[in-house]
């Protein structure tokens, strides 16, 4: 196994296990979202660090507050990896609220679209990024009414935050949905797939790669062309890293999780363990990239893809976690 990746791993089982002890009550498919957020950065997680930013957080915010449900602990971990977090939780719920005066509506998503736009732009640029979010999410709501929905606020939101002129974007992931339909569905996460990859700046190779990724962890049973892993995939799609061995990573990864507490067959499906496996051998591979990045052919924005990633995570864990919530209730 990669060093890299084995570092990861024991960072996040670990991590999991520490957070679960601070919060035993919380959705223990948040409390593993909390864990990854720092093993991506290679960190061990402080437990009181998160909680206070959880106590800071319900300070600043009311009983029924979007902030205070399933989203609290992955905003809560979020902050703490930041320098300033009181300035960062407060333009947070500044942006929210313009959001939602905006006409988006409230929900988890949106708390992490507001947290995203808040830590990536100064408060000057709050406003015209909101926007352009608006802009994206609107072009995509006028080609698929059905298939648009709070899910994509945070994709919107990342499209906002880019350089690529709206217009533009909803038209390139429109041809990307009309050429990917026939291998992969129409279907929500088909939507995920497309946003995923013009946020990326795929290229005419992304396609093919996409395509030979699927067959190659399909034969190695390790499908990813569900629901929530789609758009990982295609994240997998962007990176340059030669695909079987890209492969081979994935399932040495997956199979060394798929022992550990808290991520064994009784404690979580295939296609979620498959979310984490992907998101740290992506994570690595960009590492790898970003360091190579003066004399490497990669044309994506490697910042953008990083960001994707584990917005893709958050989206695809927190509406997990929720569902799970509401079906046990």
């Amino acid at each position: 196994m990669n060093p890299q990746d084995q570092i990861r791993l024991e960072l996040l089982t670990a991590n999991m296990q520490n957070i679960k002890k601070e919060f035993p009550w919380q959705n223990v498919n948040v409390t593993r979202l909390a864990a990854l957020l720092y093993a991506l950065e290679g960190n061990e997680a402080p437990a009181e660090a998160i909680r206070n930013s959880y106590n800071m957080l319900k300070e600043n915010t009311s009983r029924f507050s979007m902030f205070r449900n399933m989203a609290a602990i992955a905003i809560s971990s979020m902050l703490s990896l930041h320098g300033d977090q009181e300035t960062q939780l407060q333009r947070t719920l500044s942006v929210y609220e313009q959001l939602k005066q905006d006409g988006f509506k409230a929900s988890e998503y949106l708390v992490i679209a507001a947290y995203e736009i808040a830590a990536n732009t100064a408060p000057n640029q709050h406003i015209h990024t909101i926007e352009r979010m608006k802009a994206f999410y609107e072009g995509m709501k006028q080609h698929h009414r059905f298939l648009t929905n709070r899910d994509d606020y945070i994709f919107a939101a990342m499209l906002g935050l880019s350089d690529i002129d709206p217009v533009v974007g909803v038209e390139r992931m429109e041809q990307l949905h009309l050429s990917l339909k026939p291998e992969f569905r129409n279907s929500n996460s088909l939507q995920s797939l497309t946003q995923v990859l013009v946020l990326g700046g795929e290229n005419r190779d992304t396609l093919d790669r996409l395509l030979l990724l699927r067959e190659l962890l399909k034969d190695r049973d390790l499908r990813m062309d569900k629901q929530y892993t789609l758009s990982s995939l295609g994240v997998l799609a962007l990176l340059p890293a030669d695909p079987k061995v890209m492969v081979d990573d994935i399932a040495e990864v997956y199979a060394y999780l798929h022992e550990q507490k808290g991520f064994t067959r009784w404690s979580l499906n295939k296609e979620q363990r498959l979310l984490y496996t992907a998101a740290l051998v992506a994570s690595r591979n960009i590492d790898e990239a970003r360091q190579d990045v003066l004399t490497s052919n990669l044309t994506t924005n490697i910042t953008n893809i990083i960001i994707a990633q584990q917005t893709a995570m958050i989206a695809a864990v927190t509406a997990g976690a929720a569902a799970s919530s509401s079906a046990s209730g």
